[in-house]
């Protein structure tokens, strides 16, 4: 799961289902000028795909795709480690451990201004963090109780059901009938292979990333650099922190388990936000779309290696459905830009 980076919408800067824990740019804007980072909240050079490109330029987009990738495994390693660290404090408390040492690491690194904003900008900077502490806690609710992939590729319907809902193309019902095939696959058709509290916990995280896209996007465009991103992690910090203690106490403030919990916000939050920001200066929206849509493969393979969740064959066809279905999405919404921009 998790937040940073974009997704490529049609109309209204709707996004798609495979930014899994993304942001939302303009598909006008990812095709031809500056795209907002909403992760982030930094402005980044989306690269033209168009005939004029050079020979060299495959090769000068290998890096940014190493970086995206990098930031995936990044973040859902990140959320393995959390699982590891939930018995210490409770999925509320590696929440707030997570929030919180994120928020001061991101408050200091950028430093953010709070003079010249009027009341409308701290709205949206309230309702992002809202978003943000709210996806947060639904979905290490659901990883403490069902496996990681199966968790994620829950979650991704959130962004795919807005991107549907928000649509005008028929092609996009496609897309959907195909990832909700792979989310009966894989719950074996009732969700009796997966506890209901869980799957039900990584539902609503999805519908709450549906929000963290739409304020998040809002957020890049009223705040400079990265200060709206560090000011709305302070604001969910501060609403999961009472949770938090309600559930860890005195286990917050163990040292052993801040560590763990600060390993979790760097890998999670602070490394991601970083190596996304850096591809997104050279690699076009779309591309950045399509890679995101790999979350539910690369949580899989995390819960595998740390977890040891191994999934059936059955799992691994309905995670690779919902992939399809992602890709299939982002690459209609690309073609209706391109087409879009031809008339």
């Amino acid at each position: 799961m998790d937040f940073g980076g974009v997704a490529v919408g049609v109309d209204s800067q709707v996004p798609t289902a495979a930014t899994a824990a993304t942001g939302a740019a303009g598909a006008a804007g990812a095709a031809s000028g500056p795209v907002a980072d909403p992760a982030t909240g930094v402005r980044a050079a989306a690269a033209s795909g168009g005939p004029g490109r050079t020979p060299g330029a495959a090769s000068r987009r290998f890096g940014p795709v190493a970086l995206v990738v990098a930031g995936g495994l990044s973040v859902q390693f990140g959320s393995a480690v959390a699982v590891l660290l939930m018995p210490r404090a409770g999925a509320l408390g590696v929440v707030t451990l997570r929030l919180v040492l994120a928020a001061l690491v991101l408050l200091l690194v950028c430093r953010p201004k709070v003079r010249g904003y009027g009341r409308a900008d701290w709205g949206t900077v309230v309702a992002f963090g809202a978003a943000m502490a709210g996806m947060n806690i639904l979905f290490y609710q659901s990883i403490d109780r069902i496996p990681l992939g199966a968790a994620v590729t829950l979650e991704v319907l959130g962004p795919l059901v807005l991107s549907v809902v928000a649509s005008r193309r028929l092609v996009n019902l496609l897309w959907a009938g195909l990832a909700f095939g792979g989310v009966a696959l894989l719950g074996g058709g009732g969700f009796d292979g997966l506890d209901p509290l869980g799957a039900g916990f990584a539902l609503a995280a999805g519908a709450m990333w549906a929000a963290y896209i739409v304020f998040s996007a809002r957020t890049g465009r009223r705040f400079p650099q990265a200060d709206g991103l560090a000011l709305a992690m302070a604001f969910g910090a501060v609403l999961s922190l009472p949770l938090g203690i309600a559930e860890a106490g005195g286990a917050l403030v163990v040292p052993s388990t801040i560590a763990l919990g600060l390993g979790v916000a760097l890998l999670s939050s602070v490394l991601p936000y970083t190596l996304e920001l850096l591809a997104l200066r050279r690699l076009p929206a779309p591309t950045f779309a399509v890679l995101m849509s790999l979350e539910p493969a690369i949580a899989a393979a995390a819960g595998f290696f740390v977890l040891h969740q191994a999934l059936s064959v059955t799992d691994g066809l309905a995670i690779a459905l919902v992939i399809a279905a992602s890709i299939g999405a982002v690459r209609t919404q690309k073609a209706a830009a391109a087409a879009t921009a031809a008339t």
